[in-house]
């Protein structure tokens, strides 16, 4: 837990008043809390996880529950409105904005994405269903994902479109 809460303590720039530092560190005790046996000793850890979580979904604006698999150096840009589903899976180097939803598509149907690594979600979006997101993919602001996104690829509008992402060009220096 200590390991990944110095290094998210780095991926968010050493920055104490980034908040989405807060929600992965309450994330992160969530996860470790079930590390704890015997269940006696656990249970208080558990009452005390339930009160981070209200703060972080109230104050903070972040439903991260801890049953969600997140991979390494995961930034949450900026907080407010972020609801991510208990069974979403993340690779590592994903960043989160404002606004963001992971999660199912149809209430009481499971199935909820699966992001591979350095995914970029841009404000607003919606990843919805049973469905992967490859590599280096990017979603546009406020899209809407309900279909696959491969590699290297952007996902943009409502419903989403999928285009191939443009060679990033080196500007002379």
């Amino acid at each position: 837990m200590f390991d990944n809460i110095r290094e998210d303590w780095r991926t968010h720039e050493r920055l104490w008043t980034r908040p989405g530092f807060y929600a992965l560190v309450i994330y992160r005790f969530g996860r470790w809390r079930y590390t704890v046996r015997p269940r006696l000793l656990r249970m208080p850890l558990s009452f005390f996880y339930e009160l981070l979580k209200f703060y972080s979904i109230t104050v903070l604006g972040v439903e991260l529950p801890c049953e969600v698999v997140l991979g390494r150096r995961t930034v949450i840009e900026h907080v407010g409105g972020i609801v991510i589903s208990g069974d979403a899976v993340f690779g590592d180097d994903c960043v989160l904005r404002n606004g963001v939803t992971v999660g199912l598509r149809h209430k009481g149907v499971r199935g909820a994405p699966r992001l591979g690594d350095r995914v970029d979600i841009g404000a607003g979006a919606k990843i919805l269903g049973a469905i992967t997101i490859g590599d280096d993919a990017s979603i546009g602001a406020n899209a809407v994902v309900l279909t696959d996104v491969p590699a290297n690829h952007i996902a943009v509008g409502v419903p989403a479109r999928i285009l191939p992402q443009r060679a990033k060009s080196v500007e002379p220096s």
